[in-house]
């Protein structure tokens, strides 16, 4: 048995606020698929319009930075449903991040154990001062009344790998290819295709994931017995239980999928359910982390003393309307009228001169009276100051607010009406009109408290780019 001193330094996992109820799908679909039925329980979540994998992922690496004490050298960004096809997709996260220009950046994907490759590969790499970020994101547009449109989820999850303050030490790892194919999707097209769930059970997850497991335990003298949590994400139901038995891992170290309530995240699901199991799991304890996926990884970890950073995803917010979860996933069309067919073309080269202020928000401070302004300008706009070139570049990302003033309008074309917006109050005297995401009827009041979120500004259908821009949202107790 081997241990080094790199290891996981935080978890973390975001799951969109939206819970699309089970039963509402079945019920558009019961008249021509009722065998939908058994899996019309429990909820699944959904992004909002304006979230995707790029804006999952930074939320769920925000939960994660705080916690580290450490320089990031490389982010790796797995996913199978990337919103640019050539484009740099963990560059997007990684300047909305406000990462170093001299990070270590790679989009990785085409297979559901595509992050769990990555940390296993981040786990074994040669020790430097710098850590590794490992987060996957996904929201795959499951074809209508097939199963995989009740149990797929929306959701990111991350992982920060280096040396520091472990909440938990690698033991082992093993992984081994197979040209298994259960499921696929050809480069270009909307929705997987499915093979049989009996072949994927029997010939795939109880023979391959089954012998890459007893080969991971062997080769590191441990017994099955010994795993204290096994964690292994399956869409399918009962399998990770079928899997253990037959390895021989006790029934009550299953850790739960959380597929009743949440769905399966696809790529984010191995280290979504990870963070969960390390943050219920006692000092001492063995994990054992399994993700399938043409073929097995599988990585042995050891939970220590030190308390799990950040906290786990607050509750969901039930949503009922299943032509609004199509419209989300543009699977149809509305009519929105005139004020929807605007030409939003991005001029790229605007973009990038003023890459700061809209990736990462980047205001300024005065350096002689610490006023917060946006945009920053060359002169303070406190009138008792008004002091020339005396910004300091500052994110307003993670700066306190609250609501000054809000408005709805019906009239302004949006993907969900009303387009609700106003002027937010910043700590440090900075005021910025910006757009409102996630809120409930009502809920907007003057001083409510706010956060910064990264989402989708627009859309440029007709040359297939998407704009990004922070977005306010009400702060709600995660408890």
């Amino acid at each position: 048995m081997v241990t080094t001193d790199i290891g996981l330094l935080a978890t973390a996992r975001y799951i969109p606020r939206l819970r699309l109820e089970r039963k509402d799908i079945f019920a558009q679909h019961r008249w021509m698929a009722p065998g939908l039925r058994s899996l019309a329980q429990g909820q699944k979540a959904i992004a909002h319009w304006d979230e995707d994998t790029i804006t999952l992922a930074v939320e769920a690496v925000r939960s994660v930075l705080p916690g580290a004490a450490t320089r990031i050298g490389a982010l790796h960004l797995a996913s199978t449903t990337f919103p640019f096809a050539e484009r740099l997709n963990a560059g997007v996260v990684a300047a909305a991040l406000g990462l170093a220009p001299s990070t270590l950046l790679r989009d990785t994907g085409s297979s559901a154990r595509a992050a769990t490759t990555e940390l296993i590969a981040a786990l074994n790499a040669p020790a430097t001062s710098d850590a590794q970020l490992i987060v996957a994101a996904e929201r795959r547009t499951p074809k209508p009344a097939s199963a995989q449109e009740m149990l797929c989820g929306d959701g990111a999850a991350a992982v920060l790998v280096g040396r520091g303050d472990l909440i938990a030490q690698c033991v082992g790892t093993h992984t081994e290819y197979a040209d298994f194919v259960d499921h696929f999707r050809e480069s270009g097209q909307a929705h997987d295709y499915g093979w049989e769930e009996r072949w994927a059970r029997e010939e795939g997850y109880l023979k391959i994931a089954v012998n890459a497991i007893r080969t991971t335990l062997t080769r590191h003298g441990l017994e099955a017995s010994a795993v204290d949590h096994f964690v292994m994400p399956a869409p399918l139901p009962k399998v990770n239980e079928a899997v253990a038995k037959r390895v021989g891992i006790a029934a009550t170290a299953v850790s739960s999928t959380q597929g009743d309530t949440i769905g399966d995240l696809g790529t984010a699901q191995p280290l979504a359910m990870l963070d969960h199991a390390l943050r219920q799991a006692q000092p001492g304890a063995l994990i054992a982390l399994v993700s399938f996926g043409s073929g097995c990884d599988v990585l042995l970890l050891r939970r220590t003393e030190q308390p799990c950073p950040g906290q786990p995803p607050g509750p969901g917010k039930a949503e009922t309307s299943y032509l609004k979860y199509l419209s989300f996933t543009q699977q149809i069309d509305l009519e929105w009228g005139m004020r929807a067919e605007m030409d939003n073309k991005t001029a790229l080269t605007a973009a990038w001169r003023d890459h700061g202020r809209v990736a990462h928000f980047e205001g300024g401070t005065c350096r002689h009276c610490g006023t917060l302004q946006f945009p920053a300008g060359r002169l303070c706009v406190n009138p008792d100051c008004q002091t020339q070139d005396s910004q300091e570049p500052t994110s307003l990302a993670d700066v306190p607010a609250r609501v000054l003033s809000h408005t709805s309008d019906f009239l302004a074309y949006t993907p969900h009406p009303p387009f609700q917006f106003g002027h937010i109050d910043f700590e440090g005297g900075a005021r910025v009109l910006m757009e409102f995401a996630d809120t409930d009827d009502g809920e907007l009041q003057p001083g409510l408290p706010v956060r910064m979120v990264y989402r989708i500004k627009e859309f440029d259908a007709k040359r297939g780019f998407r704009r990004y821009f922070w977005k306010a949202t009400p702060v709600r107790d995660a408890a």
